[in-house]
C-alpha cells in the first residue's frame, strides 16, 4: 500500500474515531472540528427536574368573617409567625363588619392550613394595643363565637395553625347592632 493512501486511511479512522467520541460525550462542546462542518451534532434528551412539593406560601391564608346571611368580610392580617417567616404588628382597627346582637360570627379560611385552637377578643374601636381586650371566645375548629355587646369594637382572632406552621391574628372593626 502507497504511503499516502496508509496516511488517508489513518487520517479517516482517526477522524472517524473524534466524531464518534464527540458524539458519545453528547456532543462538541464548541465550533466543529475543521472539513466536518456538514455533518450535524447529535443532541441527547435532558432530564428535567420537578419539584416534589408546591412552594410554601408566604404568609398565611386569608381569613374571611361572617354571619348568618351576610357577605363574609377578609379579615386584615396583624402578627403571624408562618413555615420559619413571620410579621409583627399592633392591634389593628380591622375591615369593617356589621352585626346583629343575636347572629354568631364565623371565620372561615382562603385554604384550609389545619386550625388546632383559636381565640376571639374585643377592644375598644381604635385601641392600638390589647391591654384591655375581653374574651369573646375559644376552642378548636369551627371558628365560631357570639358578637360582643352592642358598639363598634376592634375585635381579634388569633389562630394557632396545626403541624407546627405557626400562627396568626386577624382583625375586624365589628359594629353590632
Amino acid at each position: 500500500m502507497p504511503a499516502r493512501s496508509l496516511w488517508r486511511s489513518s487520517a479517516t479512522a482517526v477522524t472517524l474515531a473524534l466524531l464518534m467520541a464527540a458524539c458519545s460525550a453528547g456532543g462538541p462542546s464548541g465550533p466543529p472540528p475543521t472539513g466536518l462542518a456538514s455533518v450535524a451534532p447529535v443532541r441527547t434528551a435532558r432530564p428535567t427536574v420537578q419539584p416534589t412539593a408546591a412552594p410554601s406560601m408566604a404568609e398565611p391564608p386569608a381569613a374571611s368573617l361572617a354571619v348568618e346571611g351576610g357577605d363574609p368580610v377578609t379579615g386584615r392580617l396583624g402578627s403571624f409567625t408562618w413555615n420559619g417567616g413571620g410579621s409583627d404588628s399592633p392591634w389593628l382597627p380591622g375591615a369593617p363588619v356589621t352585626v346583629g346582637t343575636a347572629e354568631r360570627m364565623t371565620v372561615s379560611f382562603a385554604t384550609d392550613p389545619g386550625v388546632a385552637g383559636w381565640t376571639a377578643r374585643r377592644a375598644a374601636a381604635g385601641t392600638s394595643d390589647a391591654a384591655d381586650a375581653v374574651g369573646l371566645g375559644q376552642g378548636a375548629i369551627p371558628v365560631t363565637f357570639s358578637p360582643p355587646p352592642p358598639g363598634t369594637w376592634s375585635v381579634q382572632v388569633t389562630v394557632q395553625f396545626a403541624n407546627g406552621r405557626g400562627s396568626a391574628a386577624y382583625y375586624w372593626q365589628v359594629t353590632v347592632r
